[in-house]
């Protein structure tokens, strides 16, 4: 089957097929449609350029990016749809890109690009350049894309960021607590103006670790440390320390920080408040002193007790027994009945001087003065085994350091209201105390594997056991601590510093 459509004779072809000499020859082979189909479906506008700086092809979306169609957009230079006083830096940009031919993704400049609409108006544009090269020559495509939209939500989402940081910092500056924020470096970034004014330095002078310089010396390792481990754990920190006013005064300090996420949840650092709390340290001081001042009057007062039972009573029933005695050997051995009421009488007697005995014991242990604390559990553990009819396992690890007083105390009263406790509430008959030291603390467990009980009714009894434990260790700033459920057991645990601020003026055990 013949077609009747005339051939198009080969001379109807122009004579070159260089671009550079004829800027309307395409950057492929004249009727090559698919390229051009291919760059049409595009949603980006797309100019192929050659190296003269004239566009050669023009997608179908560039009429409508620039307002002029297609065929009066080939052959012009490229500049003319660059603002004038852009041009210049546009060529010379240009002409660097042929001379290193470079993919250049969108958004890989931080320049502000412009195009040039027919009607004179301007408009942001992101553009992506492809270097191009076959027989005709060397070209570069332009992906053009309209960057209105994007710029416009850019300004909102800056604005509104704006917006959200001066009302930050208008909150922050009218807080009465001191602010602060770091970066995911540790380094501090901000601080609010009650801080500043607090310290009585400048913004730059905080900035990174300059906040430091106004930590107490004495408190700055253990701060440093409690906040390095929690940015490293990206956990909440809590921790008080001394930080100088401006007057030169240090002031205590509660610092309590968090960290902060983006809404993408990646970690970009802490923010923290701080708040003056000298004035309650120093009512807690106050209330400690006023607390140890009441434990040494209690323990004066026991122990006088405990020497007048030893010394006085006690010594008096030891008379009386030894006067049931003679009135016993007065008797006539035919009176067998009186004699053996007169033993009934002394063997009461005895029991009562033994309970005195043990009862002086309790307030005040004379192992405990002489001997030393180990000496003094193992013996009151002893005692207390045979008078209650139990049995208590009394472990000890090593003790090289000699115990102060007002802490040897401390530990030998707990002892004995725990196992009173425990002997009285638990149901069982065994019970199980370890004193052992570290470092640092002195630490000493009581418990058992009985009934248990609801700590927080407990703490809401009108009983003082607890609360004379509590207030013992707090004084020494040690830390009590119960745990224990209804049929669960229990198990009484604290421990001291070895060193404290505690004045140690118990009087000598």
């Amino acid at each position: 089957m013949s077609s009747s459509a005339p051939r198009r004779s080969k001379k109807s072809l122009p004579k070159t097929s260089s671009a550079e000499e004829n800027p309307t020859v395409l950057p492929s082979r004249r009727g090559d449609l698919n390229s051009q189909l291919l760059m049409d479906a595009v949603p980006d506008a797309i100019l192929v350029v050659n190296r003269a700086g004239k566009i050669v092809v023009a997608s179908k979306q560039a009429k409508e990016l620039f307002g002029c169609g297609r065929e009066e957009l080939i052959g012009r230079p490229v500049e003319s749809l660059i603002p004038p006083r852009l041009r210049d830096r546009h060529r010379q940009h240009r002409e660097k890109f042929f001379d290193d031919m470079r993919v250049r993704p969108m958004g890989s400049t931080h320049i502000e690009l412009l195009a040039l609409r027919e009607d004179g108006t301007e408009l942001p544009v992101d553009i992506a350049l492809t270097p191009y090269t076959n027989e005709a020559g060397t070209f570069v495509v332009s992906v053009i894309r309209d960057a209105t939209a994007r710029r416009h939500t850019e300004e909102t989402i800056l604005r509104e960021t704006r917006e959200s940081e001066e009302r930050f910092g208008l909150i922050a500056d009218t807080a009465p607590v001191l602010i602060w924020m770091s970066d995911a470096h540790k380094l501090c970034t901000y601080f609010n103006k009650l801080w500043l004014d607090f310290t009585g330095r400048s913004m730059a002078e905080e900035l990174g670790n300059g906040w430091a310089e106004g930590v107490h010396p004495e408190d700055l390792r253990r701060c440093m440390d409690t906040y390095t481990q929690a940015f490293d754990r990206r956990e909440k920190f809590r921790m008080e320390y001394r930080l100088r006013r401006r007057d030169g005064e240090y002031r205590w300090v509660l610092d309590i920080g968090v960290p902060r996420f983006d809404q993408g949840h990646a970690f970009v650092g802490y923010i923290g408040i701080g708040i003056d709390v000298t004035d309650r340290r120093r009512a807690e001081e106050a209330l400690a002193s006023q607390s140890h001042r009441l434990i040494e009057v209690q323990e004066r007062e026991r122990t006088r007790i405990a020497r007048e039972l030893h010394d006085d009573t006690n010594q008096r029933l030891a008379m009386l027994v030894l006067s049931i005695e003679q009135l016993k050997n007065d008797l006539p051995q035919q009176t067998g009945e009186l004699r053996s009421r007169v033993d009934d009488l002394k063997r009461h007697t005895l029991e009562i001087s033994k309970d005195i005995q043990a009862l002086a014991h309790e307030l005040h242990s004379p192992k405990l003065e002489y001997l030393g604390i180990v000496a003094a559990m193992k013996g009151f553990c002893q005692e207390f085994a045979e008078q209650q009819e139990v049995t208590v396992a009394f472990t000890t690890g090593d003790l090289p350091s000699p115990l102060s007083p007002d802490i040897s105390v401390c530990l030998f009263r707990v002892l004995q209201e725990a196992l009173h406790n425990a002997a009285k509430h638990s149901g069982v008959r065994h019970f199980e105390v370890r004193l052992w030291e570290t470092a640092d603390d002195v630490h000493l467990t009581v418990s058992d594997a009985g009934a248990g009980f609801d700590l927080e009714a407990a703490r809401k009894g009108r009983g003082l056991g607890l609360m004379s434990m509590r207030e013992r260790v707090k004084v020494l700033q040690g830390e009590l601590s119960i745990e224990s459920q209804p049929k669960l057991g229990t198990k009484v645990q604290l421990h001291v510093p070895l060193s404290t601020k505690a004045d140690s003026t118990y009087p000598a055990r």
